[in-house]
């Protein structure tokens, strides 16, 4: 007794076919959503950058600013100390 063939040789070579021509098709999607997110990654990156650029130039104006406040803040103090030590002692404050 002959065993019945459930599947032939051309048809076992089609779905073989089949199967490779959807792995390429996912393959190409793959590559193409990976492109795609690198794309979007470099965009990112620069827009870090470009936060950073801004960051550091806020903090270096922002720390002049400090260094001249400071800087104007002590001259008045040498020259509330000028005045405080000029002044005659006998005298009240008010």
């Amino acid at each position: 007794m002959q065993r019945k063939l459930v599947y032939t040789a051309d048809c076992v070579h089609a779905m073989a076919a089949s199967m490779r021509a959807d792995l390429v098709e996912l393959h190409e999607r793959h590559l193409a959503e990976h492109n795609a997110l690198r794309v979007e990654l470099n965009a990112m990156r620069a827009e870090v950058a470009e936060l950073r650029d801004v960051m550091l130039l806020i903090t270096s104006t922002l720390r002049q600013q400090a260094e001249h406040d400071v800087h104007t803040l002590r001259r008045q103090l040498e020259t509330a100390l000028v005045r405080l030590e000029r002044r005659d002692p006998a005298q009240p404050l008010h």
